[in-house]
């Protein structure tokens, strides 16, 4: 099962991935773009500074190979000697050395950029199993790093053969030159042989640089399994996302029903939709809408409205349109401020009447429902 999820894995890793791996430290990374690098900053430091090194180089060397009698006589004279140059060689050396470190620090960074974490110096103990490091030596990516790294020391094996056996002669005939000349002649000659292998590096990096990139995109490559887990895990499962919404609606529904009672009445289709209308007296709000439903829901809802003694209103367009428009514990839509005005309006006549207080109304006129508001009608109307 775990061999076919790997020949599986032929998506592209996501984005969620490519962090995670960056956070565990696997970056691409190549060896021969930070050596040419490197090589290609000592060459060109040695272009430079090597014409105003000579002199000096030249002065540690002679002062380093002096011998007279007062060395005879005086041991201690050829060790101060020996001290002085080597510190007059640190001198010119460590700033070289600090700058080709420098520079071979930025080619290792050059391709997948600063990343700092501990977590590749985490033990590990899955890599003690004997058999796992096996089958990592046989792997693909290991072949082709040996491959690459066999062409390479072949191919300067062979540019340095091939440089020495061309000038072996004038290595030779350096030695009958004056010191200084000597230096200046083998450092040219030393310099076109860094421009040979400086070719060879970059054209390996050039071919190693993009094939680092493939390979690690490679091994981060996902599986249909794994992309699934891994939206899950960032969406949500949806079976428990779903559970919730269920105890969301319950929940949403017990809050309505305790409210119902306090309504002022309740606007029905009659059969399919009721919404509940709450009308607070002095308050510079407009009417709250307190329960809203379909089908059973709604039946649910004229039946606690009817004993608590809620008015139940027969109003089809005004129901469809607060129940398609209106939101729970909001104030109704501004569209239908007038609907809503005339229906309770006639409700409040209608007590008043009961109470002996004032004539029984009429029926309720037609009321100014805006036709985009109504679901029935709204596709008519377009």
């Amino acid at each position: 099962m775990a061999q076919n999820d790997a020949q599986d894995r032929h998506l592209p890793a996501s984005a969620r991935r490519l962090k995670q791996a960056r956070e565990d430290g696997q970056v691409p990374r190549s060896r021969d773009l930070g050596h040419a690098l490197a090589v290609g900053a000592g060459l060109l430091l040695a272009l430079v500074l090597l014409p105003r090194a000579l002199e000096p180089l030249s002065d540690i060397l002679v002062g380093g190979l002096r011998f007279d009698a007062q060395s005879l006589r005086t041991p201690g004279v050829l060790e101060a000697r020996l001290g002085a140059a080597l510190g007059q060689f640190l001198q010119a050396v460590l700033p070289v050395g600090a700058a080709l470190l420098a520079v071979a620090v930025l080619g290792g960074l050059a391709l997948g950029g600063w990343n700092w974490t501990l977590k590749p110096l985490q033990p590990k103990f899955d890599k003690l199993n004997p058999l796992t490091g096996l089958v990592g030596l046989f792997s693909s990516d290991k072949l082709i790093d040996t491959l690459k790294a066999c062409g390479l020391a072949l191919a300067i094996v062979t540019v340095a053969g091939f440089f020495l056996a061309q000038g072996l002669e004038r290595f030779a005939g350096a030695l009958q030159l004056p010191l200084p000349a000597a230096l200046g002649h083998l450092g040219g000659l030393l310099l076109r042989g860094l421009g040979a292998v400086l070719g060879l590096l970059l054209l390996f990096a050039l071919v190693d640089a993009p094939l680092q990139h493939f390979q690690h995109a490679k091994r981060l490559r996902m599986s249909h399994q794994e992309a699934k887990q891994e939206h899950k895990e960032q969406e949500g499962n949806p079976e428990v996302k779903g559970r919730l919404r269920q105890l969301m609606r319950q929940r949403a529904q017990q809050r309505m029903f305790s409210a119902l009672p306090t309504a002022d009445l309740v606007v029905s289709n009659p059969t399919h939709y009721a919404v509940a209308l709450k009308y607070e007296e002095g308050s510079a709000g407009a009417p709250r809408i307190v329960a809203v439903g379909a089908d059973l829901v709604a039946l649910r809802i004229r039946k606690v409205a009817a004993e608590h003694g809620v008015p139940v209103l027969e109003a089809p367009p005004l129901a469809r349109a607060l129940w398609a428009h209106g939101e729970l514990d909001r104030e109704i839509p501004v569209a239908l401020y007038a609907a809503v005005a005339q229906v309770l309006a006639h409700v409040y006549q209608l007590k008043a009447a009961l109470a002996g207080q004032a004539p029984m109304p009429g029926s309720l006129p037609p009321l100014p429902v805006p036709a985009e508001l109504d679901p029935h009608t709204a596709p008519a109307a377009g």
